[in-house]
This record gives structure tokens, sequence and C-alpha cells, in this order.
């Protein structure tokens, strides 16, 4: 596991109506609020590479199913150069925590259906000013994945 990556199963309560599950509470340590928002997908595509060098995501697939990676480039990580790769789906919720300086991006692997990311990041989205730092999806660098020939950016 990358060094400050966290991946919390979500329980889900269901009844004869359906369900819900509480994605993250104001009084869990080390919480604080930028933002909610929601990126979408479509089927066969990729959203990556990014990073952020103040901003940590939390992301919680909540339509469809994504493979998420993250690949660590902090020099002075005890993980430098380690890869996360595992599928997240919205019939198992769980929360990702990815640190800033980690490099993340996704695939949605849905046949059919647009994939739903939902972040609530701990940071503010500043427009003048963004955090946001992109690398190209088949950037050589990071050699976790072969997405060169797939639809990306």
């Amino acid at each position: 596991m990358i060094d400050g990556v966290i991946v919390k199963d979500l329980k889900v309560i269901k009844d004869d109506r359906g369900g819900l599950f509480e994605i993250i509470r104001s009084d869990e340590p080390n919480f604080t609020f930028g933002q909610v928002y929601i990126t979408q997908c479509n089927p066969g595509y990729i959203k990556a590479w990014h990073y952020h060098k103040l901003q940590t995501d939390r992301w919680v697939v909540i339509k469809g199913i994504a493979r998420i990676v993250l690949y660590d480039t902090r020099t002075k990580s005890s993980t430098f150069e380690q890869d996360f790769d595992q599928v997240f789906n919205e019939y198992n919720p769980r929360l990702l925590t990815i640190p800033k300086g980690v490099v993340h991006g996704f695939e949605n692997i849905s046949i059919s259906e647009q994939c739903w990311i939902m972040n609530i990041p701990d940071q503010l989205f500043n427009y003048k000013e963004p955090d946001e730092y992109r690398l190209p999806f088949n950037d050589p660098s990071i050699v976790v994945m072969a997405w060169y020939n797939q639809k990306g950016g």
C-alpha cells in the first residue's frame, strides 16, 4: 500500500426500500472539507494522470465500475515508485483517500454505462491558481499500466 493511502469499506444499511451508506463524517479524525463534486467518465475512457501539491482527495465510486490507479512519485516517500491498482464499484462502496503528491487516474471499465466518482477533497478549488498538475495518460515515467493504445485524456 502506498504511504498515506487509505481504503475504507463503507457500511451499507439496506431494507426493502433500498439502502444508504455514510461516506464521511465531520467527527472523523483529520477531517477537513473543501468541496464535493462528481466526475463522470464514459465507458472505455481514461481520466489520468494528475496530482496535487496541497490537496488530499477522497474518492467514492457511486455509479459504475472504475479501475483506479495511483503511483507514488514522492521521492522522499517510503513507497516511492510503488503503485496501487484496484477496481472500485457502486456495489461495494469504499472511500479512497489519495494523499497530496500521489499521481492518480482511473479508467471506466463498464461496458455500457458511465462511471461517476464523487470527490470530497480537503481543499476548495482555486480557479485562479489551480492545485492540479497533469501528465499525459501515456506518460512513460508511470510504469504501472499499458494505457497507451486506449482512449485517454
